[in-house]
């Protein structure tokens, strides 16, 4: 399989895919394009999230330069987020832009 690892069919994402090491509670991914408004808007609220709950990351990363990873995940839309555990198991998925207060209950599935 390219990239990851699955555990029990559960989908792992981890430095690799990412680029950048995991979150030591949780990790935000964010799946963006360059002409997606929402997607500005969910930066800064993702941002926000990550900078007030102690171990949590936000990496951002663009649709259009990891279409392979895009395509693996059935990413069809921007703005994507993915929820990652600890571990990086994806433990939600969301798209559209979230509200912070939705994006603070999916972290508590996580951590």
């Amino acid at each position: 399989m390219a990239g990851g690892v699955r555990d029990g069919g559960e989908r792992r994402l981890g430095e690799a895919e990412l680029g950048v090491p995991l979150g030591r509670r949780a990790t935000l991914v964010q799946f963006s394009s360059a002409f997606c408004q929402p997607c500005r808007a969910t930066r800064r609220t993702l941002a926000e999230v990550a900078a007030m709950v102690e171990g949590v990351a936000h990496v951002e990363i663009d649709a259009e330069e990891r279409l392979g990873l895009v395509r693996e995940l059935e990413i069809t839309a921007t703005p994507t987020v993915l929820v990652l555990d600890a571990h990086g198991a994806i433990v939600r998925r969301a798209g559209g832009q979230p509200r912070r207060v939705d994006v603070i209950a999916a972290l508590g599935r996580a951590v």
